[in-house]
């Protein structure tokens, strides 16, 4: 019997077409910008279109318009037919879950980049020209080559719960009943699940923290530190008048990116309590209302929260930013 290859070429001509298309643009771009510059002078603002204008249009089709339509059916009812105004951020702020999923987001954007960014930084200082660097270092940025779900995975054996009398799965639990405790349920007591969740993305994004400001301390001039150490300063007045003041815009960009991290932070939870147990956060309640109960309302709403949280961080970095820039 021979194979008929026709229903596969079916399926696969819409692909091919959209890859024919998108050399044909890309090509078609390149002789542009290739003969432009032989025209003379006064082509240059054409040219910058060229290289512009593709990214501006993939930006306002996959950025702009996608922001636009949230906003809007943040507006909305569930199935996003009537306008209901105001109603789905009242639902926000008015109902019980959902004060307890600010709560918790609250949480982890106190203690996860100030924890995070406190130990990056000690480790930092600890490490920094001691026997061994390399070593201490690679084995404290370890945590960041692994996925947020596969962190998520090894901590949630290491929580692992089993009845007492049962032998126990989970190294706490395990450690507990070494001690004569009894095995305790980690991830499904609340508020106390929360920061055990904290915990992870802490080991986590202390490895990124320690990489960043362990170069902005090798970066401090010699001639100052050596004339902090004539003038008879101890390790404590190094610190905090010499170092600190040095790296302080260092610490400034690790605390947002941090901070930035944590307030999309989904893969941890849903993997670990899929938001039950009252352990959910923003990212995974706007998941649920909108993948899962089917509301885009409600999930729009949250969304577009998220973004309006996300934004004056992103706004204070790019004035840092620029502010360091200009004074170069």
């Amino acid at each position: 019997m021979d194979y008929d290859f026709s229903e596969d070429v079916a399926k696969i001509w819409p692909a091919l077409m959209f890859m024919a298309g998108f050399v044909v643009i890309v090509g078609a771009l390149l002789f542009v910008l290739d003969i432009l510059p032989r025209w003379g002078r006064g082509k240059e603002r054409l040219q910058m279109a060229g290289f512009l204008g593709p990214a501006l249009i993939l930006l306002g089709v996959g950025l702009v318009y996608p922001l636009i339509r949230t906003v809007y059916q943040s507006f909305l009812d569930a199935s996003s037919d009537s306008f209901i105004g105001f109603e789905n951020y009242s639902w926000i702020f008015t109902n019980d879950d959902t004060l307890i999923m600010l709560r918790n987001t609250l949480l982890w954007v106190v203690f996860v980049p100030s924890l995070a960014t406190g130990f990056g930084l000690l480790y930092a200082v600890l490490v920094d020209k001691a026997r061994g660097e390399g070593i201490a270092k690679s084995l404290i940025f370890m945590p960041m080559a692994i996925s947020l779900v596969g962190a998520s995975i090894i901590w949630k054996f290491i929580y692992a719960y089993r009845d007492p009398g049962v032998e126990q799965i989970g190294l706490l639990n395990q450690i507990l009943v070494w001690f004569g405790g009894e095995p305790k349920q980690f991830l499904s007591t609340a508020p106390g699940n929360t920061f055990y969740m904290i915990a992870i993305l802490i080991w986590i994004q202390a490895g990124f923290a320690m990489v960043i400001l362990s170069a902005a301390i090798k970066a401090i001039p010699s001639e100052i530190v050596e004339a902090a150490r004539l003038d008879g300063a101890n390790p404590w007045q190094m610190f905090w008048r010499v170092t600190m003041p040095s790296i302080r815009p260092a610490v400034i960009v690790v605390t947002v990116t941090i901070t930035i991290a944590t307030l999309k932070v989904f893969d941890i939870v849903r993997t670990m309590t899929g938001g039950q147990f009252r352990s959910s956060v923003l990212a995974v309640e706007m998941y649920n209302q909108a993948f899962r109960s089917y509301d885009a309302g409600k999930g729009s709403a949250l969304a577009v929260l998220l973004f309006v949280l996300v934004l004056p961080i992103v706004v204070y970095q790019a004035r840092q930013l620029r502010q360091r820039t200009e004074t170069r």
